[in-house]
């Protein structure tokens, strides 16, 4: 691999670290793209070439995936929509329902009994949803080296 590839992987691995601790602030490919040190539009075709999915859908799986643990916690639809730092409960039920195959209100609905006894590490990889394109790990792309376009 060359050395500017090597580079651009951490820089876009520093940046999808950036979202998945600040998924609950208001983020726009801009202010991620900065922390990878590329434009915007290059951070996008970047991101997407290596992890399969476009940084924003990565973002809303992974609010999507804190918003199924409040919701097993028993929070409402609203304040987990508000909690995960989406501002519109109709764009966040339609992509939740995309997403996990059901409504929040419905998934909130069901017995949650299993999740909850299992260890943390273990629920939260058996309730993940599948990422864009069908890949359960956007990793899988990164560590074979696969060439970005």
């Amino acid at each position: 691999m060359q050395p500017e590839t090597l580079a651009d992987l951490a820089n876009l691995r520093r940046a999808r670290d950036f979202m998945d601790r600040e998924y609950d602030r208001p983020l726009d490919v801009a202010a991620i793209a900065r922390r990878a040190l590329m434009s915007p539009a290059h951070f996008s075709r970047r991101f997407r070439a290596v992890y399969g999915e476009t940084p924003y859908a990565y973002l809303m799986t992974r609010r999507i995936e804190r918003a199924m643990t409040l919701l097993r916690e028993g929070m409402s639809v609203t304040d987990a929509c508000m909690a995960v730092g989406c501002s519109s409960l109709g764009s966040f039920s339609a992509r939740f329902t995309e997403v996990v195959g059901m409504p929040p209100s419905e998934y909130r609905s069901l017995d949650h009994a299993a999740e909850r006894a299992m260890p943390s590490c273990v629920a939260k990889t058996t309730t993940r949803p599948p990422r864009s394109g069908g890949r359960r790990s956007s990793r899988i792309g990164e560590a074979s080296g696969v060439q970005p376009l």
